[in-house]
């Protein structure tokens, strides 16, 4: 099951797919982080002063935009790029702020499932750095992050029993059909 999960800055996002890893054995890429190792560090370092690769991807949260920018340059010829990078190795994309990279997603079927993380008591972020529209998603499931880390934990379980048994229905059904023919 292929997973991408997203929501706004500091809710919950990387949290929710670390529960996965641990729990379910799902592998993980955050945007910014494969971004870093791809193309960004190479680019920022030099400008920032940075040391090392840690010290650029820790700063990201005070260059959101920039980030944001150089991650839609890198998707400009094809939006889905950097989410067909992280998915060769992983089966959770994790932070995806581009509602163009999102639609081409959907439209190449890069994921199964979208998975918004959302804590109501955090502010939404800036369109300058997150653009995602959700009304134009066909459908996504939102888990809210607004207790402890145990009823996370206990809502992303519950989550991926429920489409785990999706797709076992769907399998169930054609099999169904194909006896019928």
């Amino acid at each position: 099951m292929n997973l991408l999960i997203i929501g706004y800055a500091r809710h919950g996002k990387t949290t929710a797919a670390k529960i996965l890893k641990r729990e379910m054995g799902f592998r993980f890429k955050d945007s910014s982080k494969a971004a870093a190792e791809i193309f960004l560090y190479d680019k920022l370092k030099e400008k920032y002063g940075y040391k090392d690769f840690e010290e650029c991807y820790e700063d990201r949260v005070n260059h959101r935009e920039e980030w944001f920018d150089n991650i839609c340059l890198f998707n400009e010829e094809d939006p889905a790029r950097l989410a067909k990078e992280i998915m060769k190795n992983a089966n959770i994309y994790c932070g995806m702020r581009s509602n163009r990279e999102i639609q081409k997603c959907i439209e190449d079927n890069v994921f199964d499932h979208i998975v918004e993380i959302y804590n109501p008591h955090l502010p939404k972020e800036s369109p300058e750095s997150f653009d995602i529209d959700f009304d134009s998603l066909p459908k996504y499931h939102t888990i809210f992050n607004d207790s402890d880390l145990d009823t996370l934990r206990i809502r992303l379980m519950e989550l991926i029993m429920r489409l785990n048994i999706d797709e076992l229905q769907k399998v169930v059904n054609a099999k169904s059909n194909e006896v019928q023919v």
